[in-house]
């Protein structure tokens, strides 16, 4: 798949044209207190592709400054997420912000010593009284003008643990009257008494992302730290902090907008409520936009790819419709996907004119638009499901499928008529009793019968037991971040967004499905082995990728 260029490629050309020296350099640097999700997928892929498409490095490095919310867990499952979504190990490496700790330290005692940062006592609500509006102009702190000496042995006693959590900060001194709020002394270094996960005890401070960021990019050779447009208003801080600190050349920051994508949501906050209540099945649900829950969907790393670039790379906020994700998976599909069939709701048929104890194969293609991927055969017997849904004794007009005297084709086969319906006590409809036109020739269409309707079957006598999982949207509001607020969240929550159907009946042949395979189950849709609960070898899990047909009409080219 060959990746659209975009206005990242046009600034990284025009800094190869103005004699840039340095190999291309990025990286993604997620904080791992969660599972990366699509819009997450969107930085990797601008950040991975321009390294590889100028011939650069392209580095993970975990965003670890935040001890209280960070886990082994997410770190093991972002490691995975950007192997899967890159299909390569990130070509620069694997780093974490720790890895840091001790140059951000020693970088924070040169701007004490050169006056450009001290230790303030005004406490978090203070700080924020004392930083004005976006109208006025911020007070300096009673504490701005201490001396580099009592700075130094401040900022030593908060690295011992001498003072308790937000007893203290330690401030960038820039400007507290710029117009840009997060150039007013922001906070650089902050107290937090919590063990780190790679860390230990080793330190009770902690830096900021925005002092942290811009060093570990510096000392990793970035070049180019591309991320999301809501990281624009501190760039500055970004240019002072390397700038300050001396590096020769600097990395440069450049935004791109950040992924929406209608009926679902990318706050991580909201995606750990979902799992934490229990209203999912934990990060990987199917239903979620998370790149692990995706995956367990069944979508590809390249079906989302090429959604991303659908959906394209630029600094304009855009809300993009999920349903061209499901295009794009299902233009994938339809083109891949071996064929077999399943019928989810199945109505027992007997054939009274087929011998029992006879069976007869019919020959089915595992892809018509793959002929080389040959055919399959599937085994007829007297005993036959077809699914419930094919069948009514008081059909609608135009309903070609199934009805009492009527004609229609089983898939590949025969053509059946139903001649009488059998009931149970409560008058439910419990099987079909039809007759086959064999006299006509083998079943194949080209024997010169025609009938509109075409059904799908199996051999009661010679399937597999399933449970197929239907996933839906799993919110019912189209822009989900301006619709929905804390207080009604739980109102736009898809109460329909998951069916099980079980005692699917399934061809035989996926009992040797491996997890994650995926299938189009003729005329009900794509499908996959479940990774978590799917079991192949017994009664396997399938759930749904996405269904046959879309609403979806993509732009012409």
């Amino acid at each position: 798949m060959e990746y659209p260029a975009n206005f990242i490629h046009d600034i990284i050309e025009r800094d190869i044209a103005s004699g840039m020296k340095e190999r291309i350099h990025t990286r993604f640097p997620p904080e791992p207190n969660g599972y990366l999700h699509i819009g997450s997928a969107k930085a990797v892929r601008i950040n991975s592709e321009a390294a590889k498409r100028y011939g650069g490095l392209f580095n993970l490095r975990y965003d670890d400054t935040n001890p209280a919310r960070e886990e082994d867990e997410y770190v093991n499952s972002i490691y995975e997420d950007v192997k899967w979504l890159t299909g390569e190990e990130p070509s620069g490496g694997v780093f974490f912000g720790s890895d840091y700790f001790d140059k951000c330290h020693e970088f924070a005692v040169g701007l004490i010593k050169d006056g450009k940062a001290y230790v303030c006592d005004l406490s978090g609500e203070e700080m924020r009284e004392y930083r004005g509006t976006l109208t006025e102009a911020g007070r300096e702190s009673p504490y701005r003008d201490r001396s580099v000496e009592e700075n130094l042995a401040l900022f030593e006693r908060m690295k011992n643990g001498e003072f308790p959590d937000g007893h203290c900060t330690l401030r960038a001194k820039i400007d507290m009257a710029s117009p840009n709020m997060n150039m007013r002394d922001p906070a650089i270094y902050r107290i937090v008494h919590t063990p780190h996960h790679r860390q230990g005890n080793k330190w009770c401070i902690y830096p900021l992302y925005d002092y942290a960021h811009p060093i570990q990019d510096a000392l990793e050779g970035v070049t180019h730290s591309c991320c999301s447009i809501e990281f624009e208003n501190h760039r500055p801080l970004y240019d002072w902090v390397v700038e300050n600190i001396g590096f020769d050349p600097p990395p440069r920051q450049y935004e791109f907008a950040r992924l929406n994508v209608t009926y679902t949501v990318m706050s991580k906050r909201y995606l750990r409520e979902l799992v934490e209540t229990g209203l999912v099945d934990g990060w990987d649900d199917p239903r979620m936009p998370t790149v692990c829950g995706l995956r367990r969907r069944g979508y590809t790393p390249s079906a989302i790819n090429d959604f991303l670039d659908r959906a394209g790379y630029s600094k304009a906020l855009s809300m993009v419709d999920i349903a061209v994700l499901e295009h794009c998976m299902r233009e994938e599909l339809n083109a891949a996907a071996p064929r077999r069939i399943a019928v989810t709701e199945p109505l027992p048929v007997t054939v009274t004119n087929f011998p029992e104890g006879k069976t007869e194969f019919f020959s089915l293609p595992n892809n018509p638009n793959a002929p080389e991927t040959g055919t399959r055969s599937l085994p007829f017997t007297r005993r036959l499901y077809i699914e419930r849904s094919d069948f009514s004794d008081n059909p609608p007009p135009k309903f070609h499928r199934l009805k009492p005297g009527a004609e229609v084709r089983l898939m590949g086969a025969y053509i059946i008529r139903c001649d009488e319906v059998v009931r149970d006590a409560d008058g439910n409809v419990v099987e079909l009793l039809c007759s086959a036109d064999i006299e006509t020739g083998n079943g194949n269409p080209a024997d010169g019968r025609k009938v509109k309707g075409t059904v799908h079957w199996l051999s009661a006598d010679d399937c597999a037991d399933g449970t197929v999982m239907m996933y839906d949207r799993l919110f019912t509001a189209e822009n989900v971040l301006e619709q929905v607020t804390d207080d009604d969240y739980g109102e736009f929550l898809n109460k329909e967004s998951v069916r099980r159907i079980d005692g699917v009946k399934l061809e035989k042949s996926l009992l040797s499905a491996r997890k994650g395979e995926r299938f189009q189950f003729v005329r009900n849709g794509y499908f996959c082995l479940d990774s978590k609960h799917g079991d192949a070898s017994g009664h396997g899990v399938w759930n749904s990728i996405v269904s046959l047909k879309s609403s979806f009409k993509p732009p012409p080219d």
